[in-house]
């Protein structure tokens, strides 16, 4: 078992004087795949803005290797954490050579020019997410699917320590939902990812947490957390447990509650 990498210890988050997120604790070993699954409104983003630094926590503290991530600087925190979150408005028509390209300017020295081999790792990162057709192309001009597949390789390029995903997969076709969750665990680093879709979070995630409200009520495997019960009680819908023919892996079958 790795060390301990991530650890959120007891957070709290508040916005405009309301408390979002209340005491959370939860911890991920290097190279670890965690989810945070939970009903709509639960806190899972607002949790995730505060590891990224969005958001300052109202208590606790989010360590990434023992040090205090909200102590460092922007840039050294730039050099350890990437975020793909739900919101990537761009005012200017970036090439998508160009935006992946930013990835790498915490590893450059001000605005200095490329780092060597920075070309090569761009290049890569689009290639790993079947985007490198598009580098030449605007980035407004692309699709919502072939925005997020260019963010995330401009996540990867970055080399973080910590990959926290805001629902990677939204606006993705199935295949590309597989394929960046694949991808996310195949780049090492340890990654905080929150997921609506619980298929996914059964079949990529090494360990999952579940909020409601602000709070964790149930933390463990995939095969742990998600039980009928729960089920019932945080999603409101009664799901059976299942297993893939070929693989073994953990599915569901969902239907209404009675």
């Amino acid at each position: 078992m790795h060390a301990q990498d991530l650890a959120v210890d007891g957070v709290s988050v508040e916005l405009a004087g309301t408390r979002l997120v209340h005491e959370v604790s939860l911890a991920a070993a290097a190279g670890q795949v965690v989810g945070l699954i939970g009903p709509n409104g639960s806190g899972k983003s607002t949790l995730l803005r505060c590891v990224y630094r969005v958001l300052k926590p109202a208590g606790g503290v989010v360590r990434l290797a023992g040090d205090d991530l909200h102590a460092l600087t922007a840039r050294e925190s730039a050099r350890r954490v990437a975020a793909l979150t739900q919101e990537h408005s761009a005012e200017f028509d970036f090439t998508v050579a160009e935006v992946v390209a930013m990835g790498r300017l915490p590893h450059r020295r001000g605005f200095g020019a490329q780092v060597d081999g920075d070309e090569r790792r761009c290049a890569e990162a689009l290639r790993k997410v079947r985007a490198g057709h598009l580098a030449e192309r605007g980035f407004l001009s692309l699709s919502g699917g072939e925005k997020q597949r260019v963010l995330f390789a401009r996540a990867l390029v970055q080399e973080p320590r910590l990959l926290v995903l805001d629902e990677p997969t939204n606006h993705l076709d199935i295949a590309h939902q597989l394929e960046v969750l694949a991808l996310a665990r195949e780049a090492g680093p340890t990654v905080l990812t929150a997921l609506h879709d619980l298929n996914l979070a059964a079949g990529h995630c090494d360990l999952l947490y579940v909020l409601r409200d602000g709070r964790i009520v149930a933390s463990g495997s995939p095969d742990e957390v998600l039980r009928p019960a729960l089920l019932a009680e945080v999603f409101g819908v009664r799901g059976t447990p299942v297993r893939h023919p070929e693989t073994g892996a953990l599915q569901l079958l969902f239907d209404r509650l009675p």
